[in-house]
């Protein structure tokens, strides 16, 4: 196609289904493969339909953009996502989900035997997923009893500065994925390098539940961009 003839507007305004098959995603990936689409365009099958400003790609390239880029999308929590229209919240709820996925298939890809002897282990495991984040969340990592990680759950996700987290769902997971210990690990967006009162308050809450139900806290780490605050290193475990 001669360029000078080729009209953006009217390509990127086309619905998905008047593109010719071979520029629609889904049709593009099953033929080609994965690795031929674009970032939008991947997004664009995950999304599926667009809305009557803009068509699924349009949607999809202005969420990249809002975030600046793929990898800023992927830290948002679902109630962020939707500010671009036709993102309502099951498709936001749905990119949450397939974000996760990915951070746990990332986290597997580090290996399995994760030993977690020394606040510096539980921060270098939990750096990655939080450090970047711009609203705060809060995790839980079981251990067995030989101080291997065998899993973790996100407790919470809240606002820049506040997560509201029980102590009885934080046993709760505990104890469904029997765990014999636990390491707490949350995130401060501010970069704030020094527990709060409620932090205190909260950890504290949770080990005294686990001392009664025989799964001792092992630390709480809270990650502050590239630098962490252990809980057990300060003596407030």
């Amino acid at each position: 196609m001669d360029c000078e003839q080729f009209d953006t507007d009217q390509f990127l305004n086309r619905s998905v289904k008047e593109m010719n098959p071979d520029e629609q995603p889904r049709e593009k990936l099953a033929k080609y493969g994965a690795d031929t689409l674009s970032d939008s365009e991947l997004l664009a099958i995950v999304l599926r339909t667009g809305s009557r400003q803009m068509n699924v790609i349009q949607t999809s390239n202005a969420l990249i953009s809002h975030f600046n880029g793929l990898r800023n999308l992927a830290r948002q929590n679902w109630q962020s996502v939707r500010v671009i229209p036709g993102i309502a919240k099951v498709k936001a709820i749905t990119l949450e989900a397939i974000f996760e996925l990915s951070r746990r298939i990332e986290t597997a890809a580090l290996g399995e035997q994760v030993k977690i002897t020394s606040p510096r282990d539980a921060a270098a495991y939990f750096m990655p997923m939080l450090r970047d984040l711009s609203h705060e969340q809060f995790y839980v990592g079981f251990l067995n009893n030989s101080k291997i990680l065998t899993g973790y759950r996100r407790i919470s996700s809240g606002g820049r500065n506040s997560t509201i987290v029980e102590p009885a769902e934080v046993m709760r997971q505990a104890i469904l994925n029997q765990a014999n210990s636990i390491i707490l690990a949350h995130n401060h967006p501010s970069g704030m390098m020094r527990e709060s009162a409620a932090d205190v308050n909260l950890t504290r809450r949770i080990a005294d539940v686990g001392k009664k139900m025989g799964v001792p806290v092992d630390d709480h780490i809270i990650i502050a961009g590239d630098s962490f605050v252990s809980f057990r290193n300060k003596g407030l475990l």
